[in-house]
């Protein structure tokens, strides 16, 4: 189960003042996930969105589910059990510890916008690509100009943002999803470093091993068409093709 202690104890400083900082961030840790599981929302719960909540309703988190259509939702909610809610983007945000967006990337600039407020200082997984075809090239030649990261975090200003599960289709996802050692890598960045704490371990309950790239900026190392998208290999091996310490 994922752990939100929120500091890695080798990292602690020295002394009182170690001690008062572990103290407050965990503090701040049970603040954020009520003690205990993380209450998650999910914009977006199409395929990805509803593989990937799913799997943290397993893991026992309570998912929030959202879309434009929260009514289509319902076969989907009853399935997963008493875990999981569905409901409005609105409901979806305020529901959330941390959130997880996984929607058209044409749509990210306008949830950002609709909902800063709302989201300012959440966690937030990032699993949306950019695709031309279905985007629109203007979009899709920013996020190949700047890269998917630097670009997800100006159109979700004030998230603290973390690129994740962006990488395989649903099917990989789904039928990969807590398979035996060597469990699937998942490369994940963000700029955030106990919003990437919390991405990993949320990687792990989904049944996954998280690899971290670096920060926002070097997400694109992991967006389409670059080397590390679309790898099913283990995390040691991901690192080896990334050429990551």
């Amino acid at each position: 189960m994922l752990n939100y202690g929120l500091i890695d104890r080798r990292h602690a400083l020295l002394g009182a003042g170690g001690a008062l900082m572990l103290g407050l961030l965990s503090t701040r840790a049970r603040a954020q996930t009520g003690g205990g599981n993380a209450k998650i929302g999910v914009i977006g719960s199409g395929k990805i969105g509803g593989t990937i909540g799913g799997l943290w309703i397993k893991a026992g988190h309570p998912v929030f589910f959202s879309s434009r259509h929260p009514e289509e939702l319902k076969d989907m909610v009853a399935g997963l059990g008493s875990l999981a809610q569905a409901g409005s983007v609105d409901q979806a945000i305020g529901f959330g510890d941390v959130l997880f967006i996984a929607v058209p990337y044409r749509a990210v600039p306008q949830i950002g916008q609709q909902h800063a407020a709302a989201m300012k200082g959440k966690v937030m997984l990032d699993a949306c690509n950019a695709v031309a075809g279905r985007d629109g090239q203007e979009l899709a030649d920013e996020v190949e100009r700047d890269g998917i990261g630097v670009v997800s975090q100006k159109y979700l200003p004030g998230t603290r943002l973390v690129r994740a599960f962006n990488t395989m289709g649903v099917g990989v996802f789904a039928k990969e999803a807590n398979r035996p050692d060597p469990k699937l890598a998942v490369p994940i960045a963000g700029d955030d470093p106990e919003a990437v704490q919390t991405a990993a371990g949320l990687v792990r309950d989904a049944g996954f091993d998280p690899v971290v790239v670096g920060k926002l900026a070097d997400a694109r190392r992991f967006q389409r068409g670059q080397a590390g998208y679309g790898q099913q290999v283990s995390a040691p091996e991901l690192k080896q093709k990334l050429s990551l310490p």
